[in-house]
């Protein structure tokens, strides 16, 4: 039924994300989950050229296009430009990121095409303080949101994920202390410093969650590593049980916004962070490192004598629920 039809239906949202594997970066899942709720009908569509061309074709059945940088924002614009359907842009990562890790040309077409999304898009969420005079520069109307966690979900696992959790790690042969990674398994995240961390660390071993470029690499550390112990990607809903069970938590990026971080903490994990932009954030509450293999062991070590909990307090504001109302309040303004 096309837009301008609906008069009393509730909205209906396509939403352009990065294609990733299922299971990681599910910020996005968790806000359309509390939109539906809210009675938004929302379809997640992670962005291709082909998915791309699917929503030019179908763009008349929805309402808004929400765009996720960077992919999805760039998509997003493409189709607001070929089909007046309005677009939220939903900025979660600053373009250093990307610029650290591509090749400079590309960062720079990179760059343009954000600046053209933002100047395209009827309202524009960012998460990145960083990014606020670029977006400013661009966008007609802005708001300044953060990332989420599902905190009770972390803060008190469901017993069942606790149990399937025990039961798939009962044959790993784990040792007394436990430290664990959730998340993609990209060189920005030091994978390959954290693994060869485990060399210096008779005493733990590790968990790894998630899939990524960096697969081969992990599964063959799995191979010759005994305190090594990759499980590849689980459902999210799961995800609580394997934290929980862990004594450390590890985030190796620069980034004071990363998922993962939240979850540990609403979990009660102590947290090894890359010293850097968290300090601002988090204090001392986080254990900080540099990204050399030996410094994170000893992060992990101590880091596993510090008391739980220091975290909870802090995380419990980021419950997606809050946030999600950030992305009514844009959508419904656009419509």
């Amino acid at each position: 039924m096309p837009r301008w039809f609906r008069v009393n239906a509730h909205l209906q949202v396509l939403w352009l994300t990065p294609d990733k594997p299922a299971n990681i970066s599910v910020g996005r899942q968790r806000i359309a989950d509390h939109l539906e709720a809210d009675g938004f009908a929302v379809t997640l569509r992670g962005t291709t050229p082909y998915t791309l061309l699917q929503s030019l074709r179908d763009a008349d059945e929805y309402d808004v296009v929400v765009g996720t940088t960077r992919a999805g924002a760039i998509a997003g614009a493409l189709v607001k430009s070929v089909t007046g359907t309005p677009l939220v842009v939903d900025h979660v990562d600053p373009i250093q990121q990307f610029t650290d890790t591509h090749l400079r040309w590309l960062a720079v077409v990179v760059r343009l095409l954000e600046n053209f999304a933002f100047h395209i898009a009827d309202h524009v969420l960012y998460v990145y303080g960083e990014e606020r005079n670029r977006v400013e520069r661009y966008a007609k109307v802005m708001t300044k949101t953060d990332l989420g966690v599902e905190y009770e979900r972390f803060a008190d696992p469901d017993s069942e994920a606790v149990t399937a959790a025990q039961e798939h790690l009962e044959g790993q042969q784990l040792c007394e202390n436990v430290a664990i990674y959730v998340g993609g398994l990209e060189p920005i995240y030091h994978i390959e410093e954290l693994l060869t961390a485990m060399e210096y660390l008779d005493n733990w071993s590790l968990v790894i969650l998630g899939d990524g470029s960096l697969h081969e690499q992990v599964l063959q550390a799995d191979d010759a590593r005994s305190n090594v112990h990759y499980l590849g990607t689980v459902p999210h809903e799961k995800v609580p049980g394997y934290v929980v069970l862990a004594d450390v938590g590890v985030s190796l990026v620069d980034d004071p916004h990363t998922l993962k971080v939240l979850e540990y903490g609403a979990t009660g994990l102590p947290i090894v962070q890359i010293e850097g932009r968290a300090v601002e954030r988090f204090g001392d509450h986080l254990v900080y490192t540099e990204s050399d293999p030996e410094e994170v062991a000893e992060a992990i070590q101590r880091a596993g004598l510090m008391d739980r909990d220091l975290l909870r307090g802090l995380v419990r504001q980021f419950d997606w629920q809050e946030i999600t109302a950030d992305y009514r309040r844009a959508i419904t303004s656009v419509k």
